[in-house]
């Protein structure tokens, strides 16, 4: 009813707002500014199409004509307040691949790349610590690394995989008086403004979260973020350690890494030399999958041959 009646913002899915749109709920026709907000996730996770359908739905007519005229600063802010002006899209991303080019250049127009901090890289500021371990060693570990970097008052985000695992380390951390609280995609809305609101205000000192549900988390003081299961891309690892050192403050991150995560062996192991905070462990840096990246051959075969091993 409210979107009938008329607004200024709108934010929304991909999904939800081609759902609103196509039921015509709402209208685009005097939409001037168009954020993408996490664009290369959006992407990754399939909703190229419904993004693509939605930017069809803004009028092209205030779109600013591909010439050196419309470059003219003037008259751009002559026309900033009025019905006049250009439209403006604006694209929020942390890795810039292929599908993100191609978008941009899809529906920008003379874009501005602005770049801030190391793009696909972590911040200079998180110290990251990783420890090659087997997954029998992985719980006394946590115990060992809580015990030495918990700090009263400042939160601490776990990582896992499998939103199976949150739930089990959840109740295991509780057994041991902690106050956890657990974020993955099984979870509603409510859960996860929960979960988040307990770890702002001290309710709760630890959140457990998968990938998903951890995309976005912006939490004050993280003191750490640990990686219980490695992340199955160094881009995933790079959004998991940015929990922690920001808005300019120091972060730490601790990863635990097995023989099975042995596809991003060489991109971690980059990212700890290009750090000038961080030191790469011998077991990494001397590791055979360490020397070079692992190509989509490479990999398969690797797999294979660990199933025909293990047969």
């Amino acid at each position: 009813m409210k979107l009938r009646l008329g607004v200024h913002v709108v934010i929304a899915t991909p999904g939800r707002l081609l759902d609103v749109l196509e039921n015509r709920y709402l209208s685009l026709d005097q939409c001037t500014y168009v954020i993408l907000d996490e664009a290369d996730r959006m992407l990754d996770m399939g909703f190229e199409p419904e993004v693509q359908k939605v930017l069809e739905y803004i009028p092209v007519t205030n779109l600013k004509p591909d010439t050196e005229e419309a470059e003219d600063e003037s008259a751009l802010m002559e026309n900033f307040f009025s019905k006049k002006k250009f439209r403006q899209t604006v694209m929020f991303t942390a890795t810039m691949s292929s599908q993100i080019e191609r978008l941009a250049k899809q529906y920008l127009r003379r874009p501005a790349n602005v770049y801030i901090g190391s793009v696909g890289r972590p911040t200079e500021r998180i110290e990251q610590i990783v420890m090659m371990i087997s997954e029998e060693q992985k719980r006394k570990k946590l115990v060992e690394v809580l015990e030495k970097y918990f700090e009263h008052g400042k939160p601490i985000i776990i990582f896992v995989n499998q939103k199976k695992g949150a739930d089990l380390l959840g109740k295991g951390l509780a057994k041991l008086s902690f106050n956890p609280v657990v974020l993955h995609g099984g979870k509603g809305q409510d859960a996860r403004e929960y979960a988040l609101q307990s770890l702002k205000d001290g309710t709760s000192n630890i959140l457990v979260a998968t990938d998903v549900a951890g995309r976005g988390i912006d939490v004050k003081d993280v003191a750490l973020v640990l990686n219980y299961d490695m992340a199955k891309s160094i881009e995933d690892y790079t959004h998991r350690i940015g929990r922690t050192g920001r808005a300019g403050k120091k972060g730490r991150a601790v990863t635990f890494v097995t023989q099975q995560d042995s596809e991003v062996f060489y991109d971690l192991k980059q990212c700890l030399t290009e750090s000038p905070v961080s030191t790469c462990p011998p077991e990494l840096a001397n590791h055979p999958d360490a020397q070079q990246k692992m190509g989509a051959f490479q990999g398969a075969k690797k797999k294979q041959d660990e199933m025909l091993f293990k047969g």
